[in-house]
């Protein structure tokens, strides 16, 4: 059995000596000699990334950053600080704080992605088996249906917005759905675009990012210049903002929830760094996309919506008196937001869901099964509670898994994995019939802490002490840390190290 050792002196481990277009070495033969080994644990969307296939550059990842952070929900980040009582500079400073935060747990688990050619349920199996990895797995892909469906109402809107201008009536709320037959059909039609993408893989992601990434900061950047010389600065951006007590307890749960926007793609980042040629090509392209971008972006939100006092981007562009300019910046959002959901929102929960059953489910039939259950849900319904609820909800789960995985990685096995027995049953990450019970215990122990805040936060209950609220400020942060610290102590001397 070949064992990948550590990576070399450039950023990148040497590639799998594969058998085949794309399965790591050993495993082609156990496929054919012995079955049940690798049975329900590869397939061809799963296998590591050949080293021919690895050339997503710098600019390709900048680029994915890009096209994922200019959205609607970008936009809209420091509309609730400010709501809240900060003033635009603060809210910056917090978006901007956040991101940088998550940018390192980011660049620490793309980094398995890049050396091994490796997915993100694949890699989780290190540290919670072969079977138990579907646990992290799961959870993170239905988070991903949520934002799914969220995103693609949002995009739905933008279309819905355009048919209005174009003098259509949408008529009465329809029973039970909340919404009119004609937002019903804007919402489907954006849906099905989304789905054309998905069957087209993960090439047209690349285009799609690649493509759509100068021309969204290039309008958001117009609109921000519109705003200031049609408008002024406005009132906003001479807030003086919070101060003292009310000003750390605001801060503190924006912060968490600015954090857990991107909880998310800090565990399936390998998703995408598989791709990329280089370490050096993820760490910069990563630094230099994601946290400048979601700053600007969430500046030109408060910007433009202080100088006109429109805080939902449609609402503001549909009120433009050029039918031509509404059009195309309405499409603009559109474009937006479907950079955003296909790359954010798609190829996580399309390997996830094929990491349930590789034998029968790949990347286009898990990527149909997201878009499935994101139209299902009725997403509309989850616009309110956003920050509280949503974000810092799914952040008490994902925070504990981003710790497991980092200490899992860099200080249990000092990035060395054996490629060939993630494929396998009985190898190194078989643990106790598959699954990693110290794992799911870190996990749980990282949860746990957070839950009472949560169901007070989304009124499941109605009041809970008052330390549980104030812990639930931090969910991503109390998350990570405790369960970093019990994985890493339950697991000292226990790993296999290749």
């Amino acid at each position: 059995m070949s064992k990948l050792g550590e990576p070399d002196a450039g950023g990148s481990a040497p590639a799998p000596q594969a058998a085949g277009a794309a399965t790591p070495d050993g495993v082609v033969a156990a496929s054919r000699g012995h079955g049940a080994s690798t049975a329900g644990l590869w397939n061809e969307d799963l296998a590591p990334t050949p080293a021919s296939v690895r050339t997503w550059s710098l600019w390709h990842v900048a680029s994915l950053w890009v096209g994922m952070a200019v959205c609607i929900p970008t936009y809209l980040l420091a509309a609730d600080m400010i709501a809240a009582g900060m003033s635009v500079a603060q809210a910056i400073v917090t978006v901007a704080l956040g991101n940088v935060i998550v940018l390192a747990p980011m660049i620490l688990n793309a980094h398995a992605g890049t050396a091994y050619g490796i997915p993100f349920p694949v890699f989780a199996r290190a540290a919670f088996g072969v079977r138990g990895a579907n646990l992290p797995a799961v959870l993170r892909a239905l988070v991903a249906c949520g934002w799914f469906g969220i995103q693609t109402w949002i995009g739905g809107k933008s279309i819905y917005a355009i048919v209005v201008v174009a003098g259509v009536d949408g008529g009465a709320p329809l029973p039970v759905l909340g919404i009119n037959a004609v937002q019903l059909l804007c919402f489907a039609a954006f849906w099905g675009l989304n789905v054309y993408f998905i069957a087209r893989g993960m090439d047209s992601i690349r285009w799609l990012e690649s493509a759509a990434a100068p021309l969204l900061l290039l309008g958001g950047t117009a609109l921000l210049v519109w705003a200031w010389t049609v408008h002024g600065t406005g009132e906003l951006l001479d807030k003086p903002g919070l101060q003292g007590e009310a000003w750390w307890s605001t801060f503190w749960p924006f912060l968490t929830g600015m954090v857990n926007f991107w909880a998310t793609l800090a565990l399936n980042i390998p998703d995408f760094s598989r791709y990329v040629r280089s370490q050096r090509d993820q760490i910069l392209g990563q630094s230099l996309g994601l946290p400048a971008t979601m700053t600007y972006f969430s500046f030109i939100g408060a910007a433009v919506s202080s100088a006109t006092g429109t805080w939902d981007p449609s609402t503001l562009i549909a009120s433009f008196s050029s039918p031509v300019v509404v059009v195309l910046g309405l499409l603009g959002l559109a474009i937006a937001t479907l950079s955003t959901n296909i790359a954010a929102n798609v190829v996580s929960p399309a390997n996830d869901f094929a990491n349930l059953a590789p034998g029968k489910i790949g990347y286009r039939l898990g990527g149909y099964i997201t878009a499935t259950i994101g139209f299902l849900i009725l997403p509309w319904k989850l616009e309110n509670n956003y920050v509280f609820g949503w974000l810092n909800g799914y952040g008490a789960l994902l925070g504990p898994i981003g710790g497991i995985l980092v200490v899992d990685y860099w200080l249990v096995r000092r990035r060395v994995l054996v490629v060939d027995d993630l494929y396998r049953r009985g190898g190194a990450y078989e643990y106790d019939s598959g699954w990693n019970r110290w794992a799911v215990i870190a996990l749980v122990a990282g949860a746990l802490p957070n839950l009472p805040g949560f169901l007070h936060a989304v009124a499941l209950v109605d009041a809970v002490p008052a330390v549980f609220d104030q812990l639930y400020a931090y969910t991503w942060f109390i998350g990570f840390g405790v369960a970093a610290l019990v994985y890493a102590i339950a697991m000292r001397g226990r790993a296999q190290r290749g």
